[in-house]
């Protein structure tokens, strides 16, 4: 990747998680814009406003989202990702960042198309990766 992305957006409920994950981007400087959302719900509004979202200009390229959630959780912002026109979906890497291992959760995330699983904690080499791979 020679360009910094547009936007990243990190989706987790836990505090001291994103702000670690908004520190280690910005450090690598991989982004212009890095927003945060403690509730999966936001996010999905602010992003995509709904199901029939057009696609626009300033979608993230890279939304991380973690599995274990109150209220909507990732597995639902996930389901309503994927319902999106393709149009919408095409502009935005999705990537589960979950401490969860569980065969049953890795199996589950694997039904929708390209998105990826990662291991909390995100790291440089894990980041450095997922940018090799999709970007």
């Amino acid at each position: 990747m020679t360009q910094k992305l547009q936007s990243i957006v990190l989706v987790d409920d836990n505090e001291t998680t994103s702000f670690l994950n908004n520190r280690l981007l910005n450090r690598l400087e991989v982004a212009e814009q890095i927003q945060t959302f403690s509730k999966a719900e936001q996010a999905f509004q602010e992003l995509w406003g709904g199901q029939n979202a057009e696609p626009r200009a300033d979608a993230p390229n890279l939304v991380f989202v973690d599995l274990k959630m109150p209220g909507m959780d990732g597995f639902e912002f996930l389901e309503l990702f994927n319902k999106l026109p393709e149009a919408v979906r095409e502009k935005t890497v999705m990537a589960v960042l979950t401490t969860s291992m569980h065969a049953a959760d890795t199996a589950r995330v694997a039904q929708y198309p390209g998105v990826e699983y990662l291991a909390k904690p995100l790291t440089e080499e894990k980041m450095q990766k997922l940018l090799k791979k999709r970007f």
